[in-house]
């Protein structure tokens, strides 16, 4: 066990790293990575520069750890709402579904880490690519557990093509919550989680 002085100093450190990972990810969103820089991730957060150098090596080391943080948790989300149907009975279908709502929660919690995680997967040429291809393969991997289970209960056809299946499904929903986001701010999240569970369960070509 931590003594009391321990864990104070780790809470306030951790503390402290949270403010810095949301001060980074909003500059970054509205600016880029290149024009962001650390005196401007310090003054965001309240903090002093040295506190950004104390808790990261660089504003690369730091970018490299707010993916981390940011699709771990949205891995542990996905995770949660999986597990959290199976205690209650549900379908693999049901878990695909309530995984679909959770993406979509953590979204509209967190738009501009989204928005900037996205952008990140089409660039090839970042320090971080590595880190970024296994954080992204967490996420997916959860949905591919899913699916791979449906598959033996027989619940989902052997044919389906696994990885590819749970990608498709990873994003589908981050696309269409970035076009909800941006072109269609109106609609509820309800209502969104309505249109994407009617597509996976196949209720969109008007047969019953």
């Amino acid at each position: 066990m931590e003594s009391s002085t321990t864990s104070g100093g780790t809470s306030r450190r951790e503390a402290t790293r949270q403010k810095l990972y949301e001060a980074a990810v909003t500059l970054i969103a509205e600016q880029g990575f290149s024009a962001t820089t650390v005196d401007e991730i310090a003054e965001r957060a309240g903090v002093a520069k040295g506190t950004v150098y104390y808790n990261f090596a660089s504003k690369s080391v730091l970018f490299e750890e707010l993916l981390r943080h940011g699709v771990g948790l949205l891995t542990a989300s996905l995770r949660e709402a999986a597990e959290s149907t199976a205690r209650g009975g549900g379908s693999k279908v049901d878990a695909l579904d309530a995984m679909i709502r959770a993406g979509l929660v953590f979204i509209d919690r967190y738009p501009a880490f989204t928005q900037l995680y996205v952008a990140e997967l089409w660039r090839t040429n970042r320090a971080w690519q590595s880190t970024l291809m296994v954080v992204r393969q967490e996420a997916v991997a959860v949905v591919e557990g899913v699916l791979r289970e449906g598959v033996a209960g027989g619940e989902f056809s052997e044919e389906i093509d696994v990885p590819l299946t749970a990608a498709a499904l990873v994003g589908m929903v981050l696309v269409a919550a970035l076009d909800w986001k941006s072109f269609q701010p109106e609609r509820s999240l309800d209502d969104v989680h309505a249109a994407l569970s009617r597509l996976l369960q196949g209720r969109v070509s008007g047969r019953r």
